[in-house]
């Protein structure tokens, strides 16, 4: 990668932010079990968190797009999200925790999708080559998922609070580091198509369809996987494991993935990865007390997410021309926002019901998701946007 672009700088923020992640997804619903909350009351709280993508990527993108300062935008939202979630030392019953949740996130769902507009702009032109910045999000992912769940495992769950603290704090000070880049909105305006006219797109449409189904069917497995691995008897440490094996996968698949988008047509990328997504589900469902089986459906998150991810990032690029910000943010709002919150609320509600039910649900809203991408999305063979 040539020495303009800003490789360890933009890296180590997406080591910071998925650090994060990878603390709060497998973790944060064992704490709020711990609060005795109910599995309804777990599926809200979780689908709070990705009910503020809806909005907050969308209202900070637009900012972005029309006024340019994509950085003030970064460095504001981690910096609020840092003071915002400070809240949860303060009460821990359900309607507190909620608004600080709902605060909290609101900030930190602002941080990402602009950040990926940011990154794609520093690399001028060599756009395949953003997995080989994002694999480091991957890399954060895994030893926190390792190092957090060997280390709740020996301390109180409350533990997890004081990580999340330090990883936002983490995630600020990267931000501080990384410049602006690019040409502002102004300067862009000659080369904007209308977003209305993109948005009314019929693969475009159906692109942002399949992204909700997909994460939808991301519901029962980030809200209840932890909790399906601790009621058949897996130790914090082996959950984390497993969740580590997954990202590793992923890793893998970056590390190459500016060759897959070479070689084979976004199209197939989107239609493989649904296909497996599926699987993966089915098998979480019904073989959860096979080790080795799970370790193949862990694995398979190099399709759900991974591939599917950076088939979407390229769709979102080549389709939103002076747009990107809101194009990120709509992907980022309805499918990791709506999709999961509404994934996150059905799973709480079936959970009580049966786990493998979860699963086979997600499995099923995969296949939805399978189907409307053969049938609806269809893409330029040039540059991949839609038609």
């Amino acid at each position: 990668m040539a020495g303009r672009v800003p490789y360890w700088r933009l890296s180590g923020f997406y080591f910071c932010y998925f650090a994060l992640l990878g603390t709060w997804l497998p973790y944060w619903a064992l704490y709020l079990k711990s609060l005795d909350f109910s599995s309804e009351d777990i599926g809200i709280l979780t689908a709070l968190v990705m009910g503020t993508k809806i909005v907050a990527p969308n209202l900070w993108g637009w900012l972005a797009d029309t006024y340019g300062y994509r950085t003030r935008i970064i460095r504001f939202g981690a910096f609020a999200a840092i003071l915002a979630f400070a809240g949860v030392y303060l009460r821990s019953d359900f309607w507190w925790l909620a608004a600080v949740v709902v605060t909290y996130s609101f900030f930190w769902n602002a941080v990402l999708a602009q950040f990926d507009v940011l990154t794609l702009s520093h690399l001028s032109g060599r756009y395949g080559r953003y997995s080989l910045i994002r694999v480091w999000g991957s890399i954060g992912f895994i030893l926190a998922v390792l190092v957090v769940g060997w280390w709740l495992d020996r301390q109180p769950i409350v533990h997890l609070l004081y990580i999340i603290s330090i990883l936002l704090t983490g995630i600020w000070l990267a931000s501080l580091l990384v410049s602006e880049k690019g040409e502002s909105a102004v300067h862009n305006k000659n080369l904007r198509q209308s977003l209305g006219g993109i948005l009314r797109r019929p693969a475009v449409i159906s692109f942002f369809v399949i992204s909700f189904f997909l994460q939808l069917s991301h519901g029962p497995y980030y809200t209840f996987f932890s909790i399906y691995l601790e009621a058949h008897s897996y130790s914090k440490t082996e959950i984390g494991v497993l969740w580590s094996l997954g990202v590793i996968a992923e890793v893998f698949l970056f590390m190459g993935m500016h060759r897959v988008l070479s070689a084979f047509s976004l199209r197939n990328i989107v239609l493989w990865s649904l296909a497996l997504s599926c699987l993966r589900w089915l098998l979480i469902a019904f073989f959860v007390d096979y080790p080795w089986i799970l370790i193949i459906a862990q694995c398979l998150h190099a399709a759900s997410f991974g591939s599917y991810h950076a088939a979407g990032i390229e769709i979102i690029r080549t389709c939103f021309v002076g747009h990107q910000g809101q194009g990120m943010a709509l992907y980022s709002g309805l499918s990791f926002g709506l999709g999961g919150a509404v994934g996150a609320i059905l799973s709480g509600w079936v959970w009580d019901f049966s786990g493998v039910l979860c699963f086979v649900v997600a499995a099923f809203s995969a296949a939805v998701a399978y189907w409307l991408a053969w049938r609806y999305l269809h893409l330029t063979k040039e540059s991949g946007a839609a038609t």
